[in-house]
C-alpha cells in the first residue's frame, strides 16, 4: 500500500508508525516547515516537499507513471483538514483524516457530497474508540442499559508559551480548546451513551467545565491547557477508572489497521462530537451558563 501525507507536525509520528505497522509504504510527504527529522526513523526515502503545488504536482506524476497512491494521511492544522481530504479523493485515493474532520459542522454534508462523486473514502481518526479498556466499559454498558452512569472527566493537560503563538491558538484556524482536545472525548461519550446534551458551561480563568446528559449518562467534564492546574488524565464512568495516561500507544495502528481492512469509521461518525462541540463555542459566545441563558 502506497501513502502520502499532509503535515508532519506532532500527531505525525503515530501516523508514521501505524502506516509502517500494516506494511505501507510513505512515498511523499508535505509541511510548509523543514525540520522533520523524525522522518528518518519510518521512512528515510521518502519524497519530501515544503511547497504544496510542488507536492501536488510530485503526486500527479506518480499517477501518470501508473504508481497508485493508496491513501492520503492528513494531519495538517484543522482549518485544512477537509480541503485536504478533497486533494485525496481527486487523486483516486482513501483519505485518513486526523479530529477534527471539519472545524464547522455545516461542512460536513458538503464534504459527504463531494466524496460521493469519487471512488476513494474519508476515514476518521477516532481512536478512542478502539481503547482496551474502553471497549471492555462499552460492552458492559451494553449488558445494563437502563443504568444510569454517572461520568467524572477530568483532563488536563498543559501547554506551554509556545501555543498561544501557534495555530492551535487561534479559533478561527483550531476551533479552540474544544475542537484540538474536548472533540476527543465527546466522541468517546457519544459512543458510549447515545446523543449528548448541553446542561451547563462555565470558563473560568483557562478552566472549562461541562455539564453533559445522554439518555444513559450524566457527565461532568473538566478541560484545561494551563500549567496551573497540573497534570491530569482521568475519567470515572460509575465505578470504574480509567487512566487516560496509558493504553495509547498503538490506537493509531488499530484505527489504520480497521481501514486497510475496509472497516474504516466514515464521515458520518464525525457529526455528533462536532454538532455537540460547536453547541459549546456557541454557547460560550452567546454567554450560556446552564437555565436557558
Amino acid at each position: 500500500m502506497n501513502f502520502v501525507m499532509l503535515g508532519l507536525g506532532f500527531v505525525s509520528a503515530r501516523h508514521l508508525q501505524a502506516i509502517k505497522d500494516v506494511g505501507g509504504n510513505l512515498l511523499a510527504a508535505l509541511d510548509p516547515h523543514d525540520a522533520v527529522g523524525h522522518l528518518d526513523k519510518y521512512f528515510p526515502n521518502c519524497n519530501f516537499f515544503t511547497e504544496f503545488e510542488r507536492f501536488d504536482r510530485h503526486c500527479e506524476k506518480l499517477i501518470r507513471e501508473g504508481i497508485c497512491i493508496d491513501y492520503v494521511s492528513v494531519c495538517s492544522p484543522n482549518y485544512l483538514h477537509d480541503a485536504h481530504c478533497r486533494f485525496g479523493l481527486r487523486l483516486g485515493a482513501s483519505v485518513i483524516c486526523e479530529k477534527p474532520l471539519v472545524t464547522h459542522p455545516r461542512n460536513i454534508g458538503l464534504l459527504k457530497d463531494y466524496e460521493k462523486g469519487y471512488s476513494g473514502k474519508v476515514n476518521l481518526i477516532l481512536q478512542l474508540r478502539y481503547h482496551e479498556g474502553l471497549m471492555n466499559l462499552k460492552q458492559q454498558l451494553t449488558q445494563h442499559p437502563d443504568n444510569h452512569t454517572h461520568v467524572r472527566l477530568r483532563y488536563f493537560t498543559p501547554r506551554g508559551n509556545w501555543y498561544k503563538y501557534s495555530w492551535k491558538a487561534d479559533k478561527e484556524k483550531s476551533g479552540g480548546v474544544f475542537m484540538n482536545i474536548a472533540v476527543h472525548f465527546m466522541d468517546l461519550f457519544f459512543s458510549l451513551f447515545g446523543e449528548l446534551t448541553l446542561e451547563s458551561y462555565v470558563e473560568d480563568n483557562g478552566l472549562y467545565k461541562l455539564e453533559l446528559k445522554s439518555s444513559g449518562a450524566a457527565i461532568s467534564a473538566e478541560f484545561s491547557i494551563d500549567s496551573r492546574f497540573g497534570l491530569e488524565k482521568s475519567l470515572y464512568i460509575g465505578d470504574s477508572y480509567i487512566d487516560l495516561a496509558s493504553g495509547f500507544t498503538d490506537l493509531h495502528t488499530k484505527c489504520y489497521k480497521e481501514i486497510v481492512a475496509g472497516r474504516g469509521l466514515g464521515i458520518d461518525e464525525a457529526k455528533p462530537s462536532l454538532n455537540i462541540c460547536a453547541d459549546i463555542v456557541q454557547k460560550a459566545l452567546d454567554g450560556f451558563n446552564g437555565g436557558g441563558g
